[in-house]
């Protein structure tokens, strides 16, 4: 899942600043800068309508832009040789998860023992899986991880992802503007432009990385329920014997950049764990058990 939230999160940081740009060119920072003072109610209204654009952009692209960024080769039931058992795999979880189509399934040539969910709906999703995962993992653990993908596709995940990054969008325009426009009123005038031009981009771009901790802590809390779903579609035993094989220190050390799929395993301490967007191992373990 690590490749969906970076690939949802790398495609929202250019949007905004695209859309920031945009704004200036057109001008319609105008309509809330008016007589050297502030709009904060029309400022609001704008960098909502556009915050949101930018998330449902981005949550529109985000299939697409996997295929592409990954080099995703999408698999078609009937004509997928050595790989037709999984299709029929993510095509029986689908029936369990109730959803109205099957994903696609997709493969792509990596070492790391990964997989991901993405799409813009339920009707429009993507698995995909490494060939490293394939290859490291036998097919009831395999079985566990479709599971656990498919879980986010019948959660909702994305879409829900996408109205909190658009509201997260929403306020990182609107605060980068008032502070752009604080700046502004403390600089000479003829140097204002340059400031409302500059800043506000900068500012876009910083506060968005801010704000993608809110984003990887959503994320961890979606994982356990992932975790859970992973268990009520493939079974219990299956999920957690996958999560065991990338446990296994002996096979995949912590530090193994690997771990990081599903990134199956956020580090459990310092500044950096608040950028993982998967809770630890153990501690996911520790949850599938209970019941």
């Amino acid at each position: 899942m690590v490749k969906r939230i970076g690939l949802f999160l790398l495609t929202n940081l250019l949007i905004i600043t695209t859309i920031s740009i945009v704004i200036r060119v057109l001008g319609i920072d105008a309509r809330y800068l008016s007589n050297g003072s502030l709009d904060y109610a029309a400022l609001m209204k704008i960098c909502l309508v556009w915050g949101m654009t930018g998330s449902v952009i981005s949550l529109a692209l985000s299939r697409v832009m996997a295929k592409w960024a990954m080099g995703v080769q999408v698999l078609k039931p009937g004509q997928a040789g050595q790989f037709e058992w999984l299709c029929d795999l993510v095509n029986q979880l689908a029936k369990s998860a109730g959803l109205p189509k099957t994903p696609e399934v997709g493969i792509y040539n990596s070492p790391e023992m990964n997989a991901f969910a993405t799409g813009p709906t339920r009707n429009r999703a993507l698995i995909a899986f490494s060939s490293g995962i394939l290859s490291g993992m036998d097919r009831d653990q395999i079985a566990g991880v479709a599971g656990h993908e498919m879980a986010h596709i019948a959660n909702g995940d994305m879409v829900t992802m996408t109205l909190l990054q658009g509201i997260i969008n929403a306020f990182v325009m609107f605060l980068s503007r008032v502070i752009s426009f604080a700046i502004s009123q403390g600089v000479k005038e003829e140097h204002r432009g340059l400031v409302n031009m500059l800043v506000p981009i900068l500012l876009d771009i910083f506060l968005s990385i801010l704000g993608s901790l809110v984003v990887c802590w959503f994320s961890r809390q979606r994982e356990f329920r992932a975790d859970k779903g992973g268990a009520q579609y493939a079974g219990r035993e299956r999920m957690a014997s996958a999560l065991r094989r990338l446990a296994d220190g002996r096979l995949l050390p912590e530090a193994h950049p690997s771990l990081a799929t599903m990134k199956i395993s956020g580090r459990p301490g310092g500044f950096l764990s608040l950028f993982a967007t998967h809770p630890p191992l153990a501690l996911r373990l520790q949850r599938l058990s209970t019941p």
